[in-house]
């Protein structure tokens, strides 16, 4: 499989410590792709500052094709984190800063060249609404990822382009997460994966629900657990349910997750490459 993490990339800037470590949703999928043994590529959109640099040459060294990106004049994504217990929490976000200032302005080449992956995966910070639509149109599967910020309108209007749908739903009732999974899938949705945190994660077909629990590890950073564990789920399903059908790939695919993310807690960062900064 060939598939290319679509929209956000950030620093996280950790303050007790002054380092900052590249990051992002979309770009988050796209390394963890990578890290899984999948041909994996990115497409977003980088300022042209140091923290642009820090993520660029991170992406670089890890052989992630970024070849049509976008360079902006202006500031990268950033977000300044605290860490709490081995727990990131985020204290201030420019809100992906040149990404939502211009947006990722994909070319007739950029689509010619989305068409030829087999899964192109974005969020809600990626401000690539109007892309979804447009590659949904064009027949392309497309994984989102809503976190736990996303509006009824950003839903009504985003699930219909939407085939695998990811929620962070940590404290949320079971009544509303089965509530976001039938108008997931009265909008034509596969399958709704929900994150719940230390509950482990709750997966929604139209036949079934399927629930992982999480595998425990004592955190020294929880950043980017959830995009692991939605990386790993939904690749490993994929690859598995032509041969091993659907259940097996399920309850397969979502062991691996939960392995993998409760690995991830023990990375600095997203994925590492920190530097310092003043």
């Amino acid at each position: 499989m060939k598939v290319i993490g679509l929209g956000d990339q950030v620093v996280d800037k950790y303050s007790d410590r002054h380092i900052m470590y590249p990051g992002g949703n979309a770009l988050n999928f796209a390394v963890f792709a990578k890290k899984l043994g999948f041909d994996s590529a990115f497409l977003g959109a980088f300022g042209n500052d140091s923290e642009g640099d820090c993520v660029r040459e991170a992406i670089d060294e890890l052989g992630v094709d970024n070849s049509h990106s976008k360079l902006y004049s202006g500031e990268n994504g950033r977000t300044v984190v605290e860490l709490k217990n081995g727990d990131r929490q985020f204290v201030f976000s420019n809100r992906c800063g040149v990404l939502r200032e211009n947006g990722l302005r994909l070319t007739d080449e950029d689509y010619e060249y989305l068409k030829g992956f087999d899964l192109i995966h974005s969020s809600l910070y990626s401000y690539s609404e109007k892309e979804c639509s447009r590659l949904h149109e064009l027949g392309k599967e497309i994984s989102f990822d809503f976190s736990g910020d996303y509006t009824d309108e950003q839903l009504e209007r985003l699930l219909p382009v939407v085939d695998y749908a990811f929620f962070s739903t940590s404290g949320m009732p079971d009544p509303e997460r089965e509530e976001i999974a039938k108008k997931a899938f009265k909008s034509g949705v596969r399958m709704v994966l929900c994150t719940a945190g230390e509950k482990g994660a709750f997966l929604y077909t139209p036949e079934k629900l399927y629930r992982q629990e999480a595998h425990y590890i004592k955190a020294k950073d929880t950043m980017a657990c959830g995009d692991a564990f939605i990386t790993s789920f939904i690749l490993n399903y994929l690859s598995k349910v032509q041969t091993d059908g659907k259940e097996k790939a399920i309850t397969e695919a979502l062991n691996e997750a939960a392995e993998f993310s409760a690995s991830q807690c023990l990375v600095d960062g997203s994925f590492g490459f920190g530097k310092e900064y003043l």
